[in-house]
């Protein structure tokens, strides 16, 4: 894993505005837990990326593991929004459940 994890870096050092490489390390960083990792890396891919709605997901997991449950509830909010902007209605409804369910007050 720390392999791919190098091999991202390199690449992002030599194109620091390469979207799909911040995306990419992103997921490496998911697989190993690393929360803060990920959050910076989503955080800045979603400033700069017209994502269809996945980043919202992990992004929203990463601050649910990191005891912001706040910012993964606006996270998911959001995420529903792009899904739906960008017809993907089964990730949408995907977002929704987990906030009926693990959200609800």
């Amino acid at each position: 894993m720390q392999n791919r994890i190098e091999v991202f870096k390199q690449m992002l050092a030599g194109e620091p505005e390469n979207t799909m490489v911040m995306f990419g390390l992103a997921k490496e960083y998911e697989k190993l837990g690393q929360n803060g990792e990920v959050i910076a890396l989503l955080e800045n891919y979603l400033s700069k990326a017209d994502d269809e709605g996945n980043a919202y997901g992990m992004l929203a997991k990463a601050y649910e593991q990191s005891g912001d449950r706040e910012r993964a509830r606006a996270t998911y909010e959001k995420g529903i929004e792009v899904s739906n902007a960008h017809g993907h209605p089964s990730m949408a409804s995907d977002y929704r459940m987990t906030l009926d369910l693990d959200y609800a007050e």
